[in-house]
């Protein structure tokens, strides 16, 4: 008979829901597995007598839906009542809310107990999770080597199994990133898909919250129990017309997929040699690029190569809205000091753009958006791949002494994953592809939908992962 996390998230809510395992026996196996297991640097907080609590009070209520009674985790961004919550960042080390955010609400309304937050980089900036004071996110498939970010500790806790599925953020791929390292499914909804509620803190609207899984289906359940506007939201995305479980269960039809290898991110990066190179693009990645197009087509879909659809101008003006994001960040001027070289310098760049240059910004991003939009129009879905290299070691991209250099880095890591936040268009990451050798790594390839169109998304996806599983998949230590 399997352990319990072997079973997909969705199968251990079958559980609960039969009464065949209460929710509290499934918090006890998770958390146990988490403090035995976590040598992934997954969490931050571990947060046992929460979990235990909404566990209990969860196995006396009627089901909430099918994730009823499944642990989770919440990311250290997101505002957690009564619970630390300090953003990865020493200047918020003693920063406990007395509020949540609508994330965290909608998974206590469901049903899901908490059994921590989730280590993330400072304000969540970088696409590495390397956060002051705390072991580094790695990917279980190689302990020496990166998560990726921001939403790193989420995606190294599903992969060890320490959780079947966790809440993440991406404001530039930081779900997509992780899910590509960790070999698992990272879906960024659509802009307006889940409420920012109560703190609206991002008025560009690159970010959102999304699923990490082990597969597409648990991906879809998660984000049902996200998604929805509240009162008071400026904007919200329409809602669907069945829930994006039941969409991948449906046939998505022949579709028209463009791809493209192109980066959309042309900048320098250093090798592993140390010398200065352009956006390289690993051998392995395009085998996974290659090999997801030659799945589809043989999934009876039409697979169309197009043009980049933004335009090389795009990326500086995706910068200055990063900067200025990073600068309205809430830390008081007596713990600046504390802040780590790289959100200082972003802060930096921040604060020198002026707040019509700002505004010029939004209106460019948003123009760039609508004409790449526009050019993908003709097409029901984008594939391209996730990341431009397979999972790094620690330490690789960042560092401290040239911030300048650590974020050309990043950029040359992850050139295409932002185009998908510029434009607003749901993004999933899926785990297609490892690499050969004693030691093998995961490699995603990425495919965009169309506007509010998740469940599009999900049907193809879920017809991809039908055709070549990976759940079964194990790393190191599972």
């Amino acid at each position: 008979m399997a352990d319990l996390h072997d079973l997909t998230a969705l199968e251990q809510g079958a559980l609960v829901a039969r009464g065949e395992v209460s929710s509290l026996e499934l918090t006890e196996h998770y958390l146990e597995r988490a403090a035995r297991l976590d040598d992934v640097g997954a969490f931050v907080v571990l947060t046992p007598e929460v979990a235990r609590a909404q566990a209990r009070a969860a196995d006396t209520r009627d089901p909430a839906g099918p994730l009823h009674g499944v642990p989770t985790a919440v990311k250290d961004l997101n505002l957690t009542a009564g619970v630390p919550t300090r953003f990865g960042s020493a200047a918020f080390a003693d920063f406990v809310p007395d509020v949540s955010d609508g994330v965290v609400l909608s998974l206590e309304a469901a049903g899901l107990p908490m059994l921590g937050k989730t280590s993330t980089p400072e304000l969540g900036s970088p696409c590495y999770t390397e956060p002051e004071g705390a072991p580094a996110a790695v990917t279980p498939w190689d302990r020496t080597r990166m998560a990726g970010g921001s939403s790193g500790g989420a995606a190294a806790a599903v992969a060890a199994g320490i959780v079947p599925a966790a809440q993440g953020s991406d404001g530039g791929g930081s779900i997509r990133i992780p899910a590509s390292c960790c070999g698992l499914v990272g879906l960024k909804p659509s802009r307006g898909r889940i409420s920012g509620f109560p703190a609206y803190g991002d008025p560009v609207g690159l970010a959102t919250a999304g699923s990490i899984a082990r597969t597409v289906r648990d991906a879809a359940a998660l984000l049902d129990v996200m998604a929805g506007h509240r009162v008071g939201d400026p904007s919200w995305a329409p809602p669907p017309s069945e829930s994006f479980l039941a969409a991948c269960d449906r046939d998505p039809g022949r579709l028209r997929i463009a791809r493209f290898i192109t980066p959309v991110i042309s900048a320098p990066a250093t090798d592993s040699s140390g010398s200065g190179v352009g956006t390289p693009v690993d051998d392995e990645v395009v085998t996974a690029y290659e090999d997801a197009s030659r799945l589809l087509e043989t999934l009876g879909h039409e697979v169309v190569d197009v043009p980049v659809p933004l335009p090389p101008e795009a990326v500086p003006v995706f910068e200055t809205c990063w900067s200025v994001l990073t600068a309205l960040s809430p830390v008081p001027p007596e713990r600046q000091h504390l802040l780590r070289p790289l959100t200082r310098w972003l802060a930096d760049r921040g604060h020198a753009v002026t707040a019509p240059e700002f505004g010029l910004a939004i209106g460019a991003m948003r123009r760039h958006a609508a004409a790449a939009i526009a050019a993908l129009a003709a097409y029901d879905a984008v594939l391209t791949p996730t990341l431009a290299r397979v999972p790094l070691p620690v330490g690789a991209l960042r560092d401290d002494a040239d911030p300048a250099r650590d974020f050309e880095n990043q950029k040359a890591f992850t050139p295409w994953t932002s185009a998908w936040n510029v434009t607003g268009l749901p993004a999933i990451s899926l785990p297609l592809h490892w690499t050969q050798g004693p030691t093998p790594l995961p490699v995603g390839v990425m495919l965009a939908g169309r506007q509010a169109g998740e469940a599009g998304l999900l049907a193809l996806a879920a017809q991809v992962e039908a055709a070549a599983p990976w759940h079964d998949r194990r790393p190191p230590g599972w």
